[in-house]
């Protein structure tokens, strides 16, 4: 790798803007990087991995954000749930193919650098740093919430509004939101040997109180819950699909464990598809559950959660802090896990040299130290200040885009790397990677203008560093290029 602080050549034989912007790294490159040694050790087998993909995505989208999204779809929200899932299963086949070939902690970026080349690698490397990071945000200022109802519900308490919202929510910065996102900081500096077994007991916990959920509340469903089932018509379901998008989020996460993965191309795969399966079927158990027990009309936007139907089912408060008590351990389980992604994701960029060389830099532990607290702090003034909403639907879209990068990816290396050995193949190829593309855009062309200017915002700001900065300090800047396409 190059000095990254040194300045870019300004030789004749430096790489033209074209070059620069469509050279890649061959899959061998890549490969090559995870097995010579960068600090992180290899500790995961498959269930540790499948632990990260269930931990990160079981958590605000099913906790929090039904809340939002039943009054969008009404009792449709379960189609609404059906629609997030299919789209995010194309992704996840794309994943487990993409992960078996190149198990790298860059996850989608890594793969875009291998296929797209290095422009088209930063611009998803800057969409998962919005996935990831303002997701951790997101799900602190959902755990937040669940604080403060489990207080409410012990105690008949509550925290102070201005300690429990941002300035956005006219309240002066939320508290617990930054608290659990430097209590997960604080467990990563530990080790990830310490994190992952701390993780795969909250997720254990996080899928009992919600089993206890479906076995409580299914008692009450009433069949003139779901009619009409569809009152907001199809426009409804793709609204809310796209908000519980959201939910699936993180099974992508095992893929950023790759480098730290005892058997990655076998692994793998079997852990993103497992963690498929187990957090889909929880979901529309869960939401059969909760729209059959309390009419649709009574869901108060972003308000209802379900602990608070579990007191209106059974009348009486105690299934709802058992409930509270486990959802607080759940989603900071997801903050655990995500922020983990956010810096295994900054590492592969940082030892590409598109970002400060500190972020790459591993501790004794092998942890990236200054990359996990500058990322934490940063995270947590974010999730104190920002209300839930436009986090949930900047992380949606910029996944999205992620995901159809992916998908593009596998498309990409089976027309111009078919002798590549791959551990897991996606079925029905080349028809379900477009699927998967076309699933990805339906649901971003469903959400707001408003997300969409915040996302060109975003991608704007990125481009500006990539420019300034990235395109210079790359580790391929002096080294023979490979164009995308030869």
């Amino acid at each position: 790798m190059v000095d990254q602080k040194s300045p870019a050549r300004a030789d004749a034989s430096a790489p033209t803007l074209g070059r620069r912007l469509s050279r890649r790294k061959p899959v061998e490159k890549l490969v090559a990087e995870t097995e010579g040694g960068h600090g992180l050790r290899r500790t995961m087998g498959f269930w540790q991995l499948s632990m990260i993909g269930i931990g990160a995505t079981l958590g605000t989208g099913i906790f929090v954000v039904l809340g939002e999204a039943v009054p969008i779809a009404g009792p449709a929200v379960i189609l609404a749930f059906v629609l997030a899932g299919v789209t995010a299963l194309f992704s996840a086949l794309a994943y487990a193919e993409m992960a078996g070939m190149i198990p790298a902690s860059g996850s989608a970026y890594s793969y875009s650098y291998a296929t797209m080349g290095e422009f088209m690698a930063w611009v998803c490397g800057w969409c998962l740093m919005l996935t990831y990071g303002v997701s951790v945000a997101a799900v602190g200022v959902g755990w937040g919430q669940y604080i403060n109802e489990l207080l409410h519900l012990t105690t008949g308490l509550s925290l102070p509004g201005a300690l429990l919202a941002g300035p956005m929510e006219g309240g002066l910065v939320n508290v617990p939101a930054a608290v659990v996102v430097l209590l997960s900081m604080f467990a990563l500096l530990a080790g990830v040997r310490e994190s992952t077994r701390a993780n795969a007991v909250m997720v254990t916990i996080k899928i009992a109180v919600l089993v206890m959920f479906v076995a409580i509340a299914v008692t009450a469903v009433q069949r003139g819950n779901f009619a009409p089932f569809m009152p907001m018509g199809m426009a409804g379901v793709s609204a809310a699909g796209a908000t519980l998008f959201f939910s699936y989020i993180g099974f992508d996460s095992a893929s950023t464990a790759s480098e730290e993965a005892r058997n990655p191309q076998r692994d793998l795969p079997r852990a993103i598809m497992f963690s498929m399966i187990v957090v889909t079927a929880i979901y529309c158990l869960v939401a059969f559950s909760a729209v059959g027990a309390l009419n649709w009309t009574e869901f108060a936007e972003g308000r209802t959660s379900l602990a608070g139907i579990l007191t209106v089912v059974t009348g009486t408060p105690i299934w709802a802090v058992i409930f509270a008590a486990g959802a607080v351990l759940a989603l900071a389980s997801v903050v655990l896990v995500v922020l983990y992604s956010q810096t295994r994701i900054l590492f592969a960029m940082s030892r590409d040299g598109l970002i400060p060389a500190a972020f790459s830099k591993v501790d004794d532990r092998g942890t990236p130290r200054a990359n996990t607290i500058i990322t934490s702090v940063f995270i947590a003034l974010l999730a104190a200040l920002i209300p839930l909403g436009p986090l949930a639907d900047a992380t949606a879209i910029g996944t999205l885009f992620a995901f159809a990068l992916v998908n593009v990816a596998v498309l990409v290396l089976r027309r111009n790397r078919p002798d590549l050995t791959r551990a897991f193949r996606m079925p029905g190829a080349p028809v379900t990677p477009v699927l998967g593309v076309l699933a990805c855009a339906y649901l971003m062309l469903s959400m707001p203008v408003s997300v969409w200017v915040a996302f060109g915002a975003w991608l704007v700001v990125g481009l500006a560093i990539y420019f300034g900065y990235s395109m210079r300090r790359s580790a391929l800047e002096d080294e023979p290029t490979v164009r995308v396409g030869s």
